[in-house]
């Protein structure tokens, strides 16, 4: 097994647990089968499909399993929804500033920009301002409101559930990516959100599979066309070892564990933000509710890319932000919402711990850290 206790991006992708790594290899000699053919093996991988259905309809907290649809990732889930959303209702989009590219994309392209309304955040905290958001459904002709459960880059959390409660209270649909929160934190009251969208890889399940969960009176919902698939809301041969390694995944992510692992490693996250604070970088998000495992400062001096060159070299695997907008030289629209300038979003280093990760492997990312300090200022 990799050594993944310098591995500091998970927020980007996590290694596929042990767990989750037996369920698919043993699921790809049980149930190689297609689910939607006739013979009796293939109705076992179906009834294996549909059980992996209940789980994650369990885990959260919904009690009609055909709610939940399976897809190739949050990404596809997503663009589907803003899809279903923009071609069913009338009136403007409510999305948070801070979303990621998979949701503020297809909400510009599928609602335009004249239908899209961007919900300011607090630049301090990074949370989403309640009151404009009660504000724009008082004054009515909102389709739809769209805010994550958990930001990918701050790990700034959304308060999701009064989102829902709000959005409820004046019959207008909500949509929640919580591909960040659920393998973190509690997810048993997830499925309180109309619309609701998650990604295996971000908790140990591997890549290339997801789930989105609709509300039940959407009947004429579909994503990819071409097939009866997912009840005819999602063509294409499903993935069942992958989704049945996601769910075994899920299912070792339960809730009390979860809360255990959560107290347990912001112990550690914390004693490293504050080594960071005293070499002067600047955290961001740091006065609201972040998830446990995330950092997300501006670094004193020198662009980015030098400092995870160096860290790097020594092992260390960090991000200079969102991995699915690396590399595009385009300003980070989370950063740009959470008040930082062209310079220091320049200078913006996200470290994303594991569910694994020790005080002590924090404690190493640190001290190195602190020599990459001392070279670059040499």
């Amino acid at each position: 097994m990799p050594d993944f206790s310098r591995y500091f991006d998970c927020n980007a992708t996590t290694p596929m647990s042990s767990v989750a790594r037996e369920a698919w290899i043993e699921a790809n000699g049980r149930f190689w089968q297609n689910p939607s053919s006739l013979y009796r093996e293939a109705g076992m991988a179906k009834q294996e499909l549909e059980r992996c259905r209940e789980e994650v309809a369990d885990h959260l907290g919904i009690d009609e399993p055909e709610r939940v649809i399976f897809t190739s990732g949050a990404t596809e889930a997503n663009n589907a929804i803003i899809r279903y959303l923009a071609e069913s209702r009338r009136g403007r989009l409510l999305v948070s500033a801070v979303e990621h590219p998979c949701v503020e994309a297809p909400s510009q392209a599928w609602f335009g920009e004249e239908r899209c309304h961007a919900i300011g955040v607090d630049p301090v905290s990074g949370g989403i301002d309640l009151a404009e958001v009660e504000v724009q459904l008082r004054a009515g002709g909102v389709a739809a409101v769209s805010v994550m459960a958990a930001n990918n880059e701050t790990g700034t959390l959304q308060p999701w559930k009064e989102l829902a409660e709000l959005c409820r209270d004046h019959a207008v649909p909500f949509h929640s990516d919580a591909a960040q929160w659920i393998g973190k934190l509690p997810s048993g009251e997830l499925g309180e959100c109309d619309f609701l969208t998650g990604s295996g890889h971000k908790f140990g399940g591997g890549k290339g599979v997801g789930f989105l969960v609709i509300p039940e009176e959407a009947d004429a919902f579909h994503g990819l066309i071409g097939g009866p698939q997912e009840g005819g809301r999602r063509a294409g041969t499903e993935n069942l070892p992958a989704v049945i390694a996601m769910v075994a995944a899920l299912t070792e992510r339960s809730d009390s564990d979860l809360e255990e692992v959560a107290a347990a490693n912001a112990v550690g996250r914390d004693a490293f933000e504050r080594e960071m604070t005293a070499i002067g970088m600047k955290l961001i998000g740091a006065d609201g509710p972040r998830l446990w495992n995330t950092s997300m400062f501006v670094l004193p001096h020198t662009k980015n890319l030098k400092w995870l060159i160096r860290l790097s070299q020594r092992g260390f695997s960090v991000s200079t932000g969102s991995a699915c907008s690396a590399g595009r030289g385009n300003p980070s629209r989370v950063m740009a919402a959470m008040g930082l300038d062209f310079d220091e979003m320049g200078r913006v280093m996200r470290v994303s711990g594991g569910w694994e990760t020790t005080g002590e492997d924090w404690s190493d990312l640190s001290a190195a850290i602190r020599e990459v300090a001392g070279e670059l200022t040499q």
